[in-house]
């Protein structure tokens, strides 16, 4: 009996010995007074079987025989394996002559544990989005690796932001591949000639959202939060919001933005004769006005939403990639394989032990900054230790022996001649590992 019958059993008895009412009994159980003196008389009859509802261990006439649905998981996992449960439905219908619903061909494969071998999405209702009202609310910004330059050059990278209210494309810059260095030079251009804009739209690239199995740092863990990307704290800092889709549909606009220059700025490009990634540039600032002027659309609101740049910004500081090192005890900093000295100031002559910021910049700068002030560096000449290491890897020293910085330590790896393999050693006839083989073997024998 079920827990719901054993306790009608306990009531019931209460009403038979006469310690509860029928209506106290109708609470109780959760029924009506009438059903309680049916039950009462099952009880009295039959017993306890009277309580137990009459379908129980009886099989519905409509329910599949043992022997068919034996059959379809036969089937299922043999002649049919790989096919999903609407095309098996029809292929058991078909070939095997068994008539049966899909419905009931799932529930049979679900209970033997055999799934579909693709999962049909739900489907989703979508429905376009309404424009910003504003000039400046909100950029889409995304990158698109495209054959633009045709044969005549390699493949290109197209970084291009638009506008959500206008259509119009405020800046857009061709790369050899998608990466922050060219986001930074796509909104150091929208900055410049729009001003600061209120938001930006772009996908979920590693250059705007850390990933999940990038394992935290001690600081992070400390704070309870993930640091930002370097193009992210850039944002941070002018106060640009940064909102990810989670579709390709979300940033419907920029992705038909696509389709239209795969057109018509490939024709442009071809018309021109652009073979190099600074041709291409060329051709596509001068097509950008001609663009937006037949492409715009009126925004629902007047007025612009792009913030001014107020004087305290310093562009170059914030558009760039920023690292964190503490200063050595002699004033020397390492980036990469280059190492600075830091040179004292009027206000502190030691840095050491400091924590510092390095600022690789767009033009290829770099400049070490403590507490937001520049400190003036050189280069520091190389250590003996370096220097060993260069002669034994047959590089130059000075100049020539040192690598640049900007676009070879997280940018573009440096290729350095690989040294020789270490060839493994032979052991001695005298070794230890000899000597305790040769006594276990004589101990054996």
């Amino acid at each position: 009996m079920s827990n719901r019958e054993q306790r009608r059993v306990q009531v019931l008895n209460k009403v038979l010995v006469k310690e509860w009412g029928v209506a106290q009994a109708a609470k109780l159980i959760g029924v009506g007074e009438r059903q309680v003196w049916r039950l009462l008389a099952a009880y009295r009859s039959e017993g306890v079987a009277g309580l137990v509802h009459g379908n129980r261990g009886r099989h519905p006439p409509q329910r599949t025989l043992e022997v068919v649905r034996e059959r379809v998981v036969a089937l299922a996992t043999g002649r049919y394996d790989g096919a999903n449960d609407s095309h098996f439905t029809e292929l058991l219908h078909e070939r095997e002559g068994m008539t049966l619903s899909r419905p009931t061909v799932r529930r049979i494969l679900r209970g033997a544990g055999i799934r579909s071998p693709k999962r049909r999405r739900p489907p989703k209702h979508r429905s376009r989005r309404e424009r910003f009202p504003q000039e400046g609310m909100l950029l889409q910004v995304d990158g698109s690796y495209h054959a633009w330059l045709e044969e005549r050059g390699p493949w290109l990278t197209l970084v291009a932001g638009i506008d959500d209210a206008t259509g119009t494309v405020p800046a857009a810059v061709f790369r050899e591949r998608e990466d922050s260095q060219g986001y930074f030079l796509l909104l150091r251009d929208v900055l410049e000639r729009k001003g600061i804009p209120q938001a930006l739209y772009s996908d979920r690239h590693s250059i705007f959202q850390r990933s999940a199995q990038e394992p935290e740092s001690l600081e992070e863990q400390l704070a309870g939060e993930r640091r930002p990307t370097q193009f992210g704290e850039a944002l941070q800092t002018l106060g640009i919001g940064l909102i990810l889709a989670h579709s390709p549909q979300a940033k419907g606009r920029i992705e038909r933005l696509w389709g239209t220059l795969q057109s018509r700025l490939v024709t442009e490009l071809r018309l021109a004769g652009a073979r190099t990634v600074e041709e291409a540039n060329r051709v596509l600032q001068e097509y950008l006005p001609k663009f937006n002027s037949q492409f715009a659309v009126p925004a629902a609101q007047g007025g612009s939403a792009y913030r001014g740049i107020e004087p305290h910004l310093d562009l170059n500081g914030i558009l760039c990639f920023k690292y964190y090192r503490t200063v050595a005890g002699d004033n020397t900093v390492t980036l990469g394989e280059m190492t600075l000295q830091l040179l004292p100031g009027a206000d502190r002559v030691s840095y050491a032990r400091s924590r510092v910021e390095i600022q690789e910049r767009l033009d290829g700068s770099v400049v070490v900054c403590h507490h937001g002030r520049v400190i003036a560096t050189r280069e520091a000449p190389s250590s003996p230790v370096t220097l060993r290491g260069r002669r034994s890897r047959g590089l130059p020293g000075g100049e020539q022996g040192r690598r640049q910085v900007w676009g070879s330590p997280r940018h573009e790896a440096a290729h350095l001649p690989a040294a020789n393999p270490p060839q493994p050693s032979k052991p001695g006839p005298n070794h230890p590992w000899r000597r305790r083989a040769v006594l276990t073997k004589s101990l054996t024998s």
